[in-house]
Parts: C-alpha cells; structure tokens; sequence
C-alpha cells in the first residue's frame, strides 16, 4: 500500500483557503481544543476571512456536527476530536528502539463490500501500515501505540521477522524518495512564504503530509530524511499561533 503523497515528486499540495478550513485548522492546532468567537474573530482576520463570513460559516460547522457550542465558546466535536488525536501523533509520533520485528496483520474476514474494504484500508494506513500483498499489512514494530481493539474481529495479528532485508521491504512498501522530495518542497515554500494566508495554507499541506510519513526507523530510511525538519517546522509555527491566540 503507497503512501498518498503527491503524483509528481517536490510538488506541493496548497489548496484554498476557506473560513471552515481556517477555523478547523486553528482548533485543531490549540489544545484544548476550543476558542471564544471573540478570539476566532481576532485570528481568522489575516486569513482574509471576516466576522460575518466567519460566524454564517460557525452556524453551518455547528449545524453540521463539526463543532459544538457552549455560550460564546466553540470547539471540536468528538469526531474532530480523533481526528486531532492523530494529527498530533503525526506531529509527534511515539516511538521506541527498534529491534528488528515487524507489526503483521492478516485480514481474516471475507465477503465484505467495496466501502467496508475502503474503510479498512483507509484505517490500516492510517495506524501506518503498508500492504504487502491482498490481506497482509506490515511495519515495523517501532511505534509506541495499541492497535485498535476492533481490528481483531477482522485480523489475526502477530510479529514476524520477514526473509527480505529490512532496507528493501520498506523501500518497496513505502516511496521514500517521493515523500522526501515533496517534505523539502514544503520546507523551501515555508522559507520564501511572506504573508501569513500562504504561511497557513503551506502548513495545512505539512500536517496532510505528515500524516502520510512512515515513521520508520532511522537505519530503514534514506540519508538526510526531511520528517524531523518538517516536524520542527510545524511545532515552531503553531507555537506562534499560540501565541496569538493567547
């Protein structure tokens, strides 16, 4: 299973900015993860977005469960929530010494429906396993983090130790190259970025490719591996944010 990184290796993935993604962005960055109106106001303001563009697009957010209200208080719905879980695993993922296993899970259950096996996928990859073949997804056991509970009632899962040099299995499963090449694109924009929309769009690119890295370990990746300097770079910015918004 490769990762879902950019076709074109060094291009960076900037999409529009929208008072929702703005809103998302900053509450999903602050933790905990709730801001008053009044300071939403105050920090969407450089992103070009206004108060009554921003409080129409608050209304539809609540409305729409992506958020939940408490007087003039807004913060992330349980749902974001997870989702905010694992974008700081992205920023900053557990890891221990490795000592050469390898994580497998082998998909038992048969007979499900496309969706089921696209949630499925979707799910493995996220805990940043790759698949090997159909059914048999692997890493190596270098993340600290329990796999979920529900996985075992369509998984058996084991540690192996498998035949093929490490280097090579995780070069085949994984495009290094092409995630290295796009993590320093996103560096060399960060640099030359000098208003704060591009600076915030070219960070909501860094947190989507962070939660594509591999996070393997250091013998298994290639020379001068961007993750830590991408990571650095996210954490720098949002304590600025933070800042701001204190």
């Amino acid at each position: 299973m490769r990762m879902n990184v950019s076709a074109q290796p060094g291009r960076v993935d900037l999409r529009p900015l929208s008072a929702r993604s703005v809103v998302l962005s900053l509450l999903l960055g602050t933790h905990p993860p709730e801001l008053p109106v009044k300071d939403l106001v105050r920090l969407v303001e450089p992103f070009g977005v206004g108060g009554s563009t921003l409080r129409a697009a608050l209304s539809r957010m609540t409305a729409a469960g992506d958020l939940r209200r408490v007087d003039a208080v807004y913060g992330l719905s349980d749902r974001l929530l997870a989702r905010q879980r694992r974008q700081d695993d992205a920023v900053h993922p557990r890891t221990r010494a490795w000592d050469g296993d390898w994580e497998m899970l082998v998909i038992t259950v048969t007979g499900r429906g496309p969706a089921d096996r696209a949630d499925l996928r979707s799910r493995l990859a996220a805990l940043r396993l790759a698949e090997l073949r159909e059914g048999v997804w692997l890493r190596p056991a270098n993340l600290i983090r329990p796999l979920p509970d529900e996985l075992r009632s369509v998984a058996q899962c084991c540690t192996a130790r498998p035949e093929s040099p490490a280097h090579d299995l995780a070069a085949a499963l994984w495009p290094l190259d092409t995630w290295a090449a796009t993590a320093r694109a996103l560096l060399t924009h960060i640099a030359a970025a000098d208003r704060p929309g591009e600076l915030f769009t070219a960070f909501a690119a860094v947190v989507r490719h962070l939660l594509t890295d591999p996070v393997l370990p250091c013998e298994l990746l290639p020379a001068d591996w961007p993750g830590e300097a991408l990571r650095t770079a996210y954490a720098d910015y949002r304590r600025e944010l933070a800042r701001s918004a204190g």
